[in-house]
């Protein structure tokens, strides 16, 4: 079985051509997804981050949406499957190629999660609103704590 599951964020915007397929050209985008990589140095439980940067590629509808949507930094989303090949270059050298083949992708935080109050997530409570504040996080009403599905 050939198949892939990736998160991470676009390295840069689509870059997206169109084949000339006679009446109906076909959308074809490139990019390249950020997936973080944890792993520990030594015995210690210190932690480093770093990161690969997995090509992808996505034709036809899937094409358009990432044309139209995704942009530098955007988090989301894909399965696909590990597509290989090869070419000679100009100076005469065999390049060896791995492509993930977009099947569905979507996106993996919501719209204003960079840029202010995170969204995503929400709970409903037949208490009063919780009301923002500028430093992103939200005031929780008194006595409403022991309500909450999670423990402090």
């Amino acid at each position: 079985m050939n198949k892939v599951i990736l998160m991470g964020r676009l390295a840069r915007d689509p870059d997206v051509r169109y084949s000339q397929n006679g009446d109906s050209p076909m959308a074809i985008a490139r990019y390249t997804l950020a997936v973080d990589r944890r792993f520990s140095r030594g015995s210690g439980s210190n932690q480093e981050q770093s990161a690969d940067f997995i090509s992808c590629v996505a034709f036809g509808k899937s094409g358009e949406f990432a044309e139209k949507y995704l942009h530098k930094g955007t988090k989301i989303a894909v399965t696909g499957r590990i597509q290989t090949g090869s070419y000679t270059n100009k100076d005469g050298q065999k390049v060896y190629t791995t492509d993930v083949v977009v099947e569905d992708q979507e996106f993996a935080e919501s719209k204003n999660a960079n840029g202010g109050n995170g969204g995503g997530a929400s709970y409903s409570n037949a208490g009063p609103a919780p009301e923002a504040i500028d430093d992103g996080f939200m005031n929780i009403a008194e006595g409403i704590d022991d309500e909450m599905p999670f423990g402090s």
